[in-house]
């Protein structure tokens, strides 16, 4: 006599008896269910898996989101980073040049060139770490592009145009003028 699944399945103690009625009084009631046309119930631990996979999934999705953010964050800080180191321009000089840093006054000391450079906006001091640096403007812009909380000091290029009706136009301002 052949024996069938469930019972082949309970004698190699795969399946306890207790299981096997529940399993067949399940299988009989979605049987009658769907007779009538009614949709079977899903199981409560079925429903609840399902929703703990959503849950998973969205908090995998965040925490994916949050690194690589913070990967991005530290590739723009590399690339600045190099940008100041290639392109950094020595202060050395005896003359202060005063700029502000949020509400903080600071003083880089530069030598005369420099200062005009400064003070006419080709070059452009930068913070790099702890310490302040001068780059040339158009290096400044690709690190505001970056990050502009890294500029400290940009000066606005002059424009030499003058008025018409401006009485001193032809008087030249010296650069070595000091207050």
């Amino acid at each position: 006599m052949a024996n069938s699944l469930q019972g082949q399945l309970q004698k190699s103690g795969l399946l306890t008896a207790k299981k096997a009625k529940q399993v067949t009084k399940d299988k009989r009631k979605q049987d009658k269910m769907q007779r009538k046309g009614q949709q079977p119930v899903e199981d409560n631990l079925k429903q609840q898996l399902a929703e703990n996979k959503a849950e998973k999934r969205s908090k995998d999705k965040s925490l994916n989101q949050q690194q690589n953010q913070k990967s991005l964050r530290k590739a723009l800080a590399a690339q600045i980073k190099q940008l100041i180191e290639i392109n950094a321009i020595a202060a050395s000089g005896d003359q202060p040049f005063n700029f502000t840093d949020g509400k903080h006054i600071k003083r880089i000391y530069v030598d005369d060139e420099q200062v005009g450079r400064l003070s006419r906006g080709v070059f452009t001091i930068v913070k790099s770490a702890d310490r302040y640096v001068i780059v040339p403007t158009p290096v400044a812009d690709k690190i505001a592009q970056r990050d502009p909380e890294r500029i400290i000091f940009k000066a606005e290029k002059e424009d030499n145009t003058t008025d018409a009706d401006d009485p001193y136009a032809e008087y030249k301002i010296p650069d070595d003028l000091m207050w």
